[in-house]
């Protein structure tokens, strides 16, 4: 036994936490707020549970633990949107856009 495995979680190692409740309610309701919605899952690594990446009409996103590849495309079902896999498609333009420009905006608020 290491000096620190008493303080470890059980489960996969790495691993902090898995899908919770309000990791779908809070993907529920970004959804329902933005325009243009589409769905990106990203395959499970040893560090983090699979996620779904939601990215809306003008970049903007957000990503959340899910339980699997599968409740994935349940839920892009549910809310009627479309779901992609990262490692087929990649990630869309618009969101490394967004993500550019937020970083540009980030940098003219420190420098002001």
């Amino acid at each position: 036994m290491g000096l620190f495995d008493r303080f470890r979680k059980r489960g996969r190692p790495g691993v902090t936490r898995g899908s919770t409740s309000r990791d779908t309610s809070h993907l529920e309701s970004w959804a329902a707020s933005h325009r243009g919605v589409e769905a990106f899952v990203e395959p499970r690594t040893t560090v983090t549970e699979t996620t779904v990446v939601l990215v809306a009409h003008d970049g903007e996103w957000t990503r959340r633990r899910i339980g699997d590849e599968q409740a994935a495309f349940r839920l892009g079902h549910k809310l009627g949107i479309p779901v992609y896999e990262i490692a087929k498609v990649g990630y869309p333009k618009r969101m490394r856009e967004y993500t550019a420009r937020q970083r540009a905006q980030s940098r003219r608020q420190s420098t002001d």
